[in-house]
């Protein structure tokens, strides 16, 4: 037995569900864990959520903004029990209806479930904002660093500070231009492995809402390239263009400001995610995340044919290594 099953059979003894059945959930990039825990003689299950605070884990921000998004009326998970000392939570079980499951099973359910999850961002961005980070233009390109530190490094095999350097000052004259407004809460990993279709309920509550704990106030488009341009599956562009005609629609943004700050966002976000996947592969032994660098690389070069992004488009498709199968194996572990 582990320290951490240890804390966690204690504190599972404070709450309904002392003595029950524990079975693993599949987990995250992060370092959490779940668990689906069964109380004997019920058959309504919760989940266990274990983050370590010594790795990083804060379990208080989750519960934070859970009661904010429940108290807008969203379907986050209710808090059943928390030990935020120790880094766990059980918390309400919203079931195994991902959108990505769903979408395999029933693909013309395709644009009806981006819709909703569009739906909620639109209510969302309307709403009261608890405090928050901000996630600033200068922040965003240091961010991008990683895929310059880790992506290209570990397929070059050396690092290029100069080249890193040039990219950011570029970058982030590019996003304090173009990345601008009032701000919003953004869930940061608002896609289909993290949103749950729950059918019975009604309205933007027919979305469930997982992995927000590290949300920032950003950019109300932030959410929606997390959305259109997954990492994780092919979203149809006729999906991706009418949900951002859908968005602009019901709240009245600019329209080119908007899809300007899109763009420039899905290359920010998915430049971070090339470095966060080589990064999950080299140094924690996560090569399955290296099977998904195409579809990001492709969402980076498409973005990159914006207006906006030319100061720095040579510099990524003349520098970055291209995906090939012989530069990914170079990837993994």
């Amino acid at each position: 037995m582990t320290e951490r099953n240890d804390l966690a059979d204690a504190f599972l003894q404070t709450t309904n569900w002392a003595n029950c059945t524990r079975v693993d959930l599949a987990g995250d990039a992060s370092n959490r864990r779940y668990e689906r825990v069964f109380a004997a003689g019920s058959k309504l299950p919760a989940v266990l959520m274990d983050a370590p605070p010594d790795k990083g884990e804060d379990v208080a921000t989750f519960v934070r903004i859970t009661n904010h998004l429940r108290d807008l009326g969203f379907s986050a998970p209710e808090i059943l029990a928390e030990d935020i000392e120790h880094g766990f939570l059980l918390i309400e079980d919203l079931g195994d209806d991902l959108y990505a499951r769903v979408l395999t099973r029933e693909p013309n359910l395709e644009a009806p479930l981006y819709e909703a999850a569009t739906e909620v961002l639109v209510d969302l961005h309307s709403a009261t904002m608890p405090e928050l980070e901000t996630m600033s233009p200068s922040v965003m390109a240091e961010m991008d660093e990683i895929a310059f530190t880790h992506y290209y490094g570990g397929i070059v095999e050396t690092q290029d500070t100069t080249l890193a350097t040039q990219f950011v000052d570029q970058f982030q004259d590019i996003l304090h231009r173009t990345v601008k407004g009032d701000h919003v809460l953004a869930q940061r990993d608002y896609h289909a492995e993290n949103l749950l279709w729950l059918p019975k309920r009604k309205g933007v509550a027919r979305v469930g809402l997982l992995d927000y704990q590290a949300a920032f106030a950003g950019h109300r488009a932030y959410d929606l390239v997390s959305l259109l341009q997954d990492a994780r599956r092919d979203v149809p562009a006729d999906i991706e263009l009418k949900m951002i005609d859908h968005y602009i629609a019901k709240t009245d943004v600019d329209d080119t400001e908007f899809r300007t700050a899109y763009a420039v966002l899905g290359v920010q976000r998915n430049l971070r995610i090339l470095g966060v996947f080589a990064r999950l592969s080299l140094d924690y032994g996560k090569p399955q995340y290296i099977d998904l660098i195409p579809r990001v690389w492709a969402h980076v070069n498409r973005g990159l044919d914006h207006l906006a992004l030319a100061p720095v488009a040579d510099i990524i498709r003349n520098n970055m290594p291209p995906p090939t199968p012989e530069n990914l194996d170079k990837l993994r572990p």
